[in-house]
């Protein structure tokens, strides 16, 4: 069987088609890509892109499954996509504006090209946050601001997080449930997790995926009277104020141009030194606040494309950090790139890992048990 999986960003996506294989029918079902396409883009056509794609794999998907960033409260696990859901996804899009329309554009299209016969699935980023505890969840206002108007902090990057959470378990088994780890999501979007055998239990995400860390072209925290008052200074709207702090903050912003943290080290001018400065001083507070609430932990993990390969970043982050029994192996870290590897120094009472982040493997578990396509069972790790 193949099992078409659609990942999408706000101006990308990556297509990538798995053959589901087994021994017999009892046996637990080993996926393995067979093509994938990664496509830039804020304007692509995904009717022509699906076509173009498909019409490499020779074989005709049982199923396509969608990464959706926002779930709301209604969808807290993977769903089918049947009308009813596609309209409450298109109710969403006010959540998440950037990301929901996108996904939802790439939905009817697959829906056209593969027809009604396929099975199509939603796997969301804010499932594996939505048993957040309240402290962690609600936010400080009255009922009738937050609960009532769905004003809660949902978290994003979850697909990322519980990828890296499930490969840590399959390399620390002593571990019951991986025990205390601080997941750290850090590529265009950046966002931490600390879990506790699984249970997330705080992440740096919250209404929005804008709220939390310095990112490549979001604020991260702000304190919300800068909206108003830049409506004032500026005479825009509140919308567009927002729009320049999702596009044109960040480290774009603090650097004047757009650039990954590796690129503005290289560069080495002033501006992007402190923009990256900035960016790892953010993301080191926010570490010790979720070694807090853990009461310490017993790993760290890094992912996305900064966490998995610009070791400079991951070095500036973890830096003073020896308090915490957090030490790290320079030369492991540096020859770390794009790679799966233990970063952490022998006497490391903390164990730090670079994990590289498969979300394509969740989405094709998500369309085997929602779909019913086979037993419910947990692909393997891809080789």
């Amino acid at each position: 069987m193949i099992v078409l999986t659609v990942n999408t960003g706000s101006t990308s996506v990556k297509l990538t088609a798995f053959q589901l294989e087994a021994a017999d029918r009892t046996a637990e079902p080993v996926p393995r890509q067979v093509q994938a396409l990664h496509l830039t883009g804020s304007h692509l056509d995904a009717t022509a892109s699906l076509r173009g794609f498909l019409a490499q794999v020779h074989e005709r998907p049982v199923a396509a499954v969608h990464r959706v960033v926002h779930g709301g409260t209604r969808f807290t696990a993977p769903t089918l996509i049947d009308e009813a859901a596609r309209v409450a996804l298109a109710g969403l899009s006010e959540l998440a504006p950037l990301h929901n329309p996108v996904a939802l554009r790439w939905i009817d299209a697959a829906h056209e090209v593969l027809g009604s016969g396929v099975a199509q699935v939603a796997a969301f980023d804010t499932s594996f946050f939505s048993a957040l505890p309240r402290v962690a969840a609600e936010y400080a206002l009255p009922p009738e601001l937050g609960v009532r108007l769905d004003i809660r902090r949902y978290g994003f990057h979850g697909l990322a997080h519980e990828s890296m959470w499930r490969r840590w378990m399959e390399l620390e088994p002593a571990l019951a449930g991986g025990g205390r780890l601080i997941t750290l999501q850090l590529g265009g979007g950046c966002s931490m997790a600390a879990l506790d055998q699984g249970r997330p239990l705080d992440t740096s995400m919250g209404f929005s995926p804008l709220e939390g860390l310095v990112m490549a072209t979001r604020s991260g925290d702000i304190d919300a009277a800068i909206v108003p008052y830049l409506e004032r200074r500026l005479g825009v709207s509140g919308e567009e104020v927002l729009q320049m702090l999702n596009e044109r903050a960040g480290l774009a912003g603090v650097a004047g141009s757009p650039s990954d943290p590796g690129s503005l080290l290289d560069e080495g001018s002033e501006r992007g030194r402190r923009a990256v400065e900035l960016y790892c001083y953010r993301a080191r507070k926010y570490l010790g606040a979720y070694l807090a609430v853990l009461g310490g932990c017993d790993g760290i993990s890094f992912g996305g494309g900064v966490g998995e390969h610009v070791a400079q970043v991951r070095e500036r982050i973890l830096s003073g950090l020896e308090w915490a029994g957090i030490e790290l192996d320079r030369a492991a870290n540096r020859a770390a790139t794009g790679t799966g590897a233990r970063i952490s120094a022998p006497g490391s009472r903390v164990t730090v890992r670079v994990i590289p982040v498969y979300e394509e493997l969740l989405m094709v578990r998500a369309a085997l048990t929602v779909a019913k396509l086979a037993p419910e069972s947990t692909p393997r790790t891809l080789p």
